[in-house]
């Protein structure tokens, strides 16, 4: 047995360590709970937590599986905390509001369930914003998510909790969701990676199955190469899901060692001005650029070529729509309105005014910007732009009212740099550029062809290689 600290380890080597028996799930189970005791109670990154006892069962059930059949799949151990909106039987799925306080899941969601089939153990769920409105990680039912560089600081959302139970090495991997940058956004805060999909990619229980959402799930690591052993678990088709993209996730998150030279680079900034930008963000992000370069790649700024207000008001309706549609009963009950965030309430209130022929109109600018984007491939193979506008912020804050001078007019105007990717549909990672003089971590999005996740995450290990952002500049 090596006397290397397990939690110090990859996802990748410690699942290989596990199956070769050169470590037990026992003792890596041990090694991360205590890890949880000692650094949790600073975050607040994972809630509901499983007690020790039956871990450690699991754990032993495990191993003894391991010793008689081999592994269960290429997650046999790992402890992992699972994102506060997914369901995982037997846990609480409160979603971060007082409505949902004590529902306890009576089954896992889809990809829980490939989790679990994969030979995962689930400790516990990570912390969210109410409903994962808004991207900053505080909810009335277990508080405020802080930053893992930064204990004064958001640790980003939705996927917050998730993003500091990484980067604070409390968890090997994390699983997130995105509509808003969920899963983008807090991973550039908090110095790791995060990676949004296309659109079914990875399969989910949504309420009409035969509609596009514009969120979707993904993974989260400290390693791309992390992040496609996770991929590879949640992404394939189910039969059960009309709309689920038909490749195996083995088939779309390997091989990732492949020459980048010669690739070439939209980089778009801050859309000639139109975003407002906190300084020293747009030159972290040219110095990740720069990165690209020496690995080959072609490097060009790129002007977006389409009316953003116009693409930022179709957004904003159909999130609205959206939200109205799921929340619309609870608001308009005067018993329980009062328990939804302002937020929840703005957007509801919006959706129920929405009529369908705005619907409709709403869809086509979707429609001709997913066909702008895909013109812009006909150049490029990659779209670069930062993960968010602000460095995090601070975390008594409920969300910034304004960037570089210019006020932000909703909860969620200071997100606008995410919605590129998720208007059209596109596969976007997050990797970490570096930090600002104050010590906050910064990341950019890179965004690929409509289903060319692989390609992503082949610039994206390339890039990690070069630079090991998480591996070298761990919290403190």
């Amino acid at each position: 047995m090596t006397e290397i600290d397990p939690t110090s380890l990859s996802a990748t080597a410690l699942a290989r360590e596990i199956a070769t028996g050169q470590r037990s799930a026992v003792s890596v189970m041990t090694a991360f709970l205590d890890r949880v005791d000692v650094v949790n109670p600073r975050v607040n990154a994972i809630v509901s937590r499983v007690d020790r006892p039956t871990l450690m069962a699991e754990a032993r059930e495990q191993d003894e599986i391991l010793r008689q059949h081999g592994p269960i799949g290429p997650l046999h151990g790992l402890p992992m905390a699972v994102k506060d909106l997914e369901d995982v039987v037997g846990l609480p799925t409160t979603q971060g509001s007082p409505l949902f306080r004590d529902h306890i899941a009576t089954s896992d969601s889809p990809m829980v369930a490939r989790l679990r089939q994969a030979g995962a153990i689930f400790i516990g769920k990570t912390n969210v914003p109410e409903f994962g409105f808004g991207s900053h990680t505080y909810n009335p039912v277990f508080g405020t998510t802080l930053n893992a560089y930064d204990h004064s600081r958001s640790a980003g959302g939705s996927s917050g909790g998730a993003a500091v139970a990484l980067a604070t090495r409390m968890v090997p991997l994390a699983d997130g969701s995105d509509h808003a940058g969920s899963l983008r956004n807090p991973a550039g805060f908090n110095n790791i990676y995060g990676f949004r999909p296309s659109f079914g990619r990875i399969p989910d229980d949504n309420a009409d199955l035969f509609a596009a959402s514009l969120g979707v799930t993904g993974p989260m690591a400290r390693s791309v190469e992390d992040l496609a052993l996770l991929f590879s678990v949640q992404a394939g088709p189910d039969p059960r899901m009309p709309l689920s993209i038909q490749q195996t996730g083995a088939s779309v998150s390997q091989p990732l060692d492949l020459p980048v030279t010669g690739r070439r680079i939209g980089w778009l900034g801050d859309l000639d001005g139109y975003l407002p930008m906190e300084p020293g963000i747009l030159p972290l992000c040219e110095q990740g650029l720069g990165v690209l370069e020496d690995l080959g790649c072609v490097v060009e700024p790129l002007s977006i070529g389409f009316p953003m207000e116009e693409l930022w008001e179709a957004w904003t309706l159909l999130r609205s729509w959206k939200v109205a549609a799921n929340l619309g009963d609870t608001y308009q009950d005067p018993k329980r309105r009062g328990l939804l965030k302002p937020a929840a309430q703005w957007e509801v209130a919006n959706g129920l005014n929405v009529s369908g022929t705005a619907v409709s109109r709403a869809l086509a600018v979707r429609s001709r910007w997913f066909l702008h984007m895909l013109s812009l491939f006909d150049s490029y193979d990659h779209l670069v732009l930062p993960t968010a506008q602000v460095f995090p912020f601070a975390a008594d804050l409920d969300w910034p009212k304004e960037i570089a001078g210019r006020a932000m007019d909703t909860y969620h105007r200071w997100m606008e740099v995410v919605i590129l990717a998720t208007n059209a549909q596109l596969p976007s990672l997050s990797v970490p550029v570096g930090f600002n003089e104050a010590g906050l971590p910064m990341g950019m999005q890179i965004i690929g062809r409509h289903q060319d996740e692989l390609s992503c995450l082949q610039l994206g290990h390339a890039y990690d290689v070069a630079t090991h952002w998480p591996a070298l500049h761990p919290p403190v």
